[in-house]
């Protein structure tokens, strides 16, 4: 009998259960409230899911399953990560899906998608006053471009430490852009601004939307070459869009490719955050200073779009430079719905979409200037 009860204690003691510390249930709490939001509230769970469960499953007590565990498959899924691949292969896709045309309509529309990017250099400097170091501080600050993919390579590159927190940060405030750029949006302008009914776009011919992407990848690659990366990526998809001649290839890139680089970016990103690093004072700040990043690059996407407005005559929306952030379309919704509470005739969503898709490429030429600056820093 005493074998048996032995035997028990034994396997009891070797377990999970037994191990299990109070920093690792505080994760898995994180993991599951992350869990929620994606499946109760639909905030961004393409990509929140697969992270609260990385999130999750690294939080295990003895299964050995964080990104940091060599020989177990998440750690040889993060690898894609660590090297750089996921990130351009998700830009591939983006760029497959993404119509430049209100952009290329409206190209005073790339003002506003750069301008949104300030939130990226105030958090920068807001990161090394608080103590961080330049990569580390250059990683915080990308958030505010509120591109994960973009996020992740910069970090994955400058501050590998801080990717646990800094991906579940861009990815939890992008899921929050309806809640968080509203208010926002509202205090920086007047009713009369926000009712403001914008002309109709110019159609845009199909040689100017298969000239774009070649132009842009020329321009960006040679002027910031470390953006070249995203940039490239992005823009061969979407000329493979463009030139209708790849329906094939567009298909594959869009769905079958993007899910499953999706499924393994999310899970080993998420299974980054273990306990002993996620837990502790520098996350909080860096939570912090995310939400500051994202705040004050709406703010800077808004009042460049009233500039814009006095200087036009009163013929520019304002509320359309918020979607200069990056996030993808839901900024630009984000837009519309607050213009249409104000004028319910008003249709600001091609128009927004300008500056939105603007923002994708301004915060990879962001992250490319702060990677070819701060590279030289990384210990």
């Amino acid at each position: 009998m005493s074998i048996f009860f032995d035997t028990i204690s034994s396997i009891l003691s070797g377990s999970g259960f037994a191990n299990i510390t109070w920093q690792q249930i505080v994760m898995m709490l994180i993991s599951f409230v992350l869990m929620y939001l994606a499946i109760k509230k639909g905030f961004e769970p393409l990509l929140l899911l697969p992270i609260a469960f990385g999130m999750f499953l690294a939080n295990i007590p003895l299964a050995n399953l964080s990104s940091y565990n060599e020989g177990s498959l998440i750690y040889y899924l993060y690898q894609g990560v660590k090297m750089g691949i996921y990130p351009p292969l998700i830009f591939l896709g983006i760029g497959c899906m993404t119509d430049f045309s209100p952009l290329i309509a409206n190209p005073k529309s790339l003002l506003l998608g750069a301008a949104a990017q300030g939130g990226i250099f105030f958090t920068f400097m807001g990161a090394l006053a608080l103590g961080f170091t330049g990569p580390q501080a250059g990683s915080i600050g990308i958030i505010g471009g509120a591109d994960g993919p973009t996020a992740i390579l910069t970090t994955s590159i400058l501050a590998p430490d801080l990717l646990g927190p800094i991906a579940v940060a861009a990815y939890s405030y992008m899921a929050l852009v309806p809640i968080i750029q509203p208010p926002i949006m509202r205090l920086l302008t007047t009713k009369k601004e926000r009712s403001i009914v914008m002309e109709t776009l110019r159609p845009v011919s199909k040689l100017e939307r298969i000239v774009f992407p070649v132009l842009v990848t020329l321009v960006v690659s040679l002027l910031v070459p470390d953006a070249a990366p995203l940039v490239g990526m992005l823009m061969l998809g979407n000329l493979m869009k463009e030139s209708g001649v790849v329906d094939r290839l567009v298909k594959t890139a869009q769905n079958e490719l993007m899910n499953i680089i999706t499924i393994f970016l999310g899970v080993s990103v998420g299974a980054t955050a273990t306990a002993e690093k996620f837990l502790d004072l520098n996350t909080l700040k860096i939570i912090a200073l995310g939400l500051i990043a994202f705040c004050f690059g709406t703010a800077c996407g808004v009042l460049l779009g009233k500039l814009m407005n006095v200087l036009s005559g009163g013929k520019i929306n304002p509320l359309i430079g918020s979607a200069g952030v990056s996030a993808v379309p839901m900024a630009a919704r984000v837009s519309q719905k607050v213009g249409q509470k104000e004028n319910p005739t008003n249709f600001l969503l091609m128009h927004a979409m300008g500056p939105n898709v603007a923002g994708v490429i301004g915060s990879a030429i962001a992250a490319g200037v702060l990677i070819n600056i701060l590279r030289p820093f990384v210990s």
